[in-house]
């Protein structure tokens, strides 16, 4: 099971999340994961319908109980995590989870990616 994680700002478009993912190189996930305060968005849902594939929803207390291999010290004080979308990705990929591709930033700076290989739980 593939999930692609998603950090990304309120400005961020379809577009944005589409360009993070393009970045990562993969081209087959079975999920997109954000931060629960962020699942509903227009972007990532518009994005997840175009890939036919659901968001699924990360609640912040889980998060930032996951070590991540990128550290940013403005996300560290935001969201207890070193990456939302590291966090996301292996949170949702399920237990044993491990990183395919570290958190990439889309052109425009608004959205991050992630990739996560696992058992979906």
């Amino acid at each position: 099971m593939i999930v692609a994680g998603f950090g990304f700002r309120a400005a961020a478009t379809t577009e944005s999340l589409r360009d993070a993912l393009a970045i990562t190189g993969e081209v087959d996930v079975a999920a997109l994961a954000t931060a629960s305060d962020k699942a509903q968005s227009t972007a990532i849902q518009k994005l997840a319908a175009e890939l036919s594939v659901p968001v699924i929803e990360i609640p912040a207390e889980i998060m930032a109980s996951v070590k991540t291999t990128t550290q940013s010290a403005k996300v560290i004080e935001k969201r207890g995590t070193g990456s939302v979308a590291e966090a996301c990705a292996l949170i949702a990929a399920g237990t044993g989870a491990e990183l395919k591709k570290e958190r990439v930033v889309s052109g425009d700076r608004l959205a991050t990616c992630a990739i996560a290989y696992g058992a979906l739980k």
